[in-house]
């Protein structure tokens, strides 16, 4: 059972392109590209999903600022938690440094 010298055709799984192959050369004789796919049925639908996006990115950077604005109240009370902290349980001991261990 021989093979054929006739060129073949072969879909590519993974973008559905259409490829002709040389059987014995094994090489890509030529490659017809896989129609493109509509985002969008017609522009009322295109502009929608663009204002929706608009309107996403909106309330993001709109949350960012608001956390940011907050971002220095927090760390103050952060800070003025550990000084409590601190004061609270002050050092009896002093810390051990590498040469007090020779």
């Amino acid at each position: 059972m021989g093979m054929s010298d006739e060129v073949f055709e072969v879909m590519c799984p993974d973008c559905g392109a259409m490829l002709k192959i040389d059987p014995v050369t094994r090489a890509i004789i030529s490659h017809k590209a896989a129609p493109k796919k509509k985002m969008f049925e017609d522009f009322g639908e295109a502009a929608r999903a663009l204002r929706e996006s608009d309107e996403r990115r909106d309330s993001i950077f709109a949350q960012s600022v608001e956390a940011h604005r907050n971002n220095e109240d927090v760390l103050a009370k952060k800070f003025a938690e550990a000084v409590k902290k601190a004061k609270e349980s002050p050092l009896t001991e002093r810390p051990l440094r590498d040469f007090d261990l020779d």
